[in-house]
């Protein structure tokens, strides 16, 4: 897993890599549910950085390349 993974929460910024390309997002909810953890996240993915539309969708966790701590 990547490392900040456990600590995705509303608001989180993400860089996935479901489009293709890694792309910036931000979290939509919280990666816990339960005692575990979620295997899709609904996220707001900019695609707009790189030539698509930007949309708000479920994305596989594992499409998920990095946390971005602030």
């Amino acid at each position: 897993m990547i490392k900040g993974f456990e600590t995705i929460k509303k608001g989180t910024k993400l860089i996935t890599n479901q489009l293709g390309i890694p792309t910036k997002a931000i979290a939509m909810e919280s990666i816990k549910q339960g005692k575990g953890f979620k295997t899709t996240l609904l996220v707001d993915v900019k695609g707009s950085e790189i030539g698509f539309f930007d949309e708000i969708g479920s994305v596989y966790v594992d499409d998920i390349v990095e946390v971005i701590q602030e």
